[in-house]
């Protein structure tokens, strides 16, 4: 009997869609130089990559926007 790999970061839910970089930015209705900064500052939602392509899972932008609405909003 051989040993199984193990996926070091599994799939949300198997019922989830991934989403390109256009398409995320569609879902959040934000630019995508807007997503691109997030994503380098490591502010956004959570990405991961395909290769040299960015992907994002649906439940990840949900979960993200979960919390944004959540957060205690800055008064000044």
């Amino acid at each position: 009997m051989t040993a199984q790999p193990t996926i070091a970061n599994p799939r949300p839910n198997p019922g989830d869609e991934m989403l390109t970089l256009h398409e995320a930015c569609a879902f959040l209705r934000v630019p995508e130089g807007t997503l691109r900064y997030w994503r380098h500052l490591g502010a956004g939602p959570r990405s991961f990559k395909v290769g040299r392509h960015v992907r994002y899972w649906r439940a990840d932008l949900v979960l993200w926007l979960t919390e944004q609405t959540n957060r205690p909003q800055d008064h000044r």
